[in-house]
């Protein structure tokens, strides 16, 4: 058996995005809500809206008049199937008060601003190791995430903050963009080695792990506000409910009452860690834990368009 060693990735091969065939371009993406209106869900609308949903518009409608915190997390499908434009909405119209990502969440929101499209074909690229091998999102995303070090910000600022001065010509179609505009906390959870940007020498390790657990303590300082608030998991199986999780402890642990609050994990089917990291074990102290299984293209719509229609 051989004595293995960490891989040199010096001689990694790139290749344009302007080569790259993609799944999801500005053609695929929602319109923004209008109040009083059926919104635009394509072959995805429920033959009946989940109860549950209304619930937790009404929550939302609360803590909003209230001036309590939103947060949503969401897994990057939400993107990939074109709900940005509503998310931004959202966010302009002070509904959405914060914005948790994994890493996937950045490339995609950053990809769409700066290209215009995102999505590849993984199982065809994968076939020759091109798999995340375009050039501009590493280059220039890896360049953004390097202003993290030494504790200056965290990734989702950093992103956000690329995008706007870069004036990139699908700025308003980011999500992270929007949010530094507003002035809004975003924060990217990343786990190392599930990303694209990974793969390549200009990935900056000390730096994404430093802008990632300032974002993870900027969530903290959110979560720690999160009393008569709502937290909505959109598609994160894993990863964001662990993020939340501890996000939640640390509040808690450092004499912040977090006790009423909603949570709601809105998926296309039912996974444990949602379950029990988001519905169920937060609220134990108080407040009321949500579970609305079914396709993201229908039910985050709705869910917003139940808002619109009464703030």
């Amino acid at each position: 058996m051989k004595k293995y060693k960490p891989i040199d990735l010096s001689e990694i091969k790139t290749y344009s995005s302007a080569d790259r065939k993609t799944k999801v371009n500005l053609t695929k993406l929602f319109k923004e809500l209008i109040k009083d209106q059926r919104p635009e869900t394509g072959d995805q609308r429920p033959a009946t809206t989940p109860p549950e949903l209304k619930s937790v518009a009404d929550k939302i409608i609360k803590a909003h008049r209230d001036g309590r915190p939103v947060i949503f997390g969401m897994g990057a499908h939400v993107i990939k199937v074109g709900l940005s434009p509503i998310i931004i909405q959202m966010i302009k119209a002070g509904i959405i008060n914060c914005i948790v990502m994994n890493g996937a969440g950045a490339i995609h929101d950053f990809e769409l601003a700066t290209i215009g499209n995102t999505s590849e074909d993984v199982a065809e690229n994968l076939k020759e190791g091109m798999f995340g091998m375009v050039k501009e999102t590493l280059t220039t995303l890896n360049e953004a995430i390097a202003q993290c070090r030494n504790g200056k910000m965290g990734i989702g600022e950093a992103v956000g903050e690329k995008i706007v001065k870069m004036n990139a010509p699908y700025k308003n179609l980011s999500i992270l963009a929007a949010a530094y505009e507003a002035g809004i906390p975003a924060t990217i959870h990343v786990a190392i080695g599930t990303d694209t940007l990974h793969m390549s020498p200009k990935m900056d390790a000390a730096a994404t792990g430093e802008g990632s657990h300032f974002d993870f303590k900027l969530l903290c300082d959110v979560v720690s506000d999160l009393e008569g608030g709502v937290y909505i998991n959109a598609g994160s199986a894993v990863l964001l409910p662990e993020v939340f999780l501890k996000a939640l402890t640390v509040a808690r642990n450092l004499g912040n009452k977090v006790d009423i609050l909603t949570t709601a994990n809105l998926d296309m089917i039912k996974h444990y860690r949602p379950t029990v990291n988001v519905v169920e074990r937060p609220t134990l102290n108080g407040g009321q834990g949500f579970n609305i299984i079914g396709k993201h293209e229908a039910n985050i719509p709705l869910l917003f368009q139940m808002v619109i229609d009464r703030i």
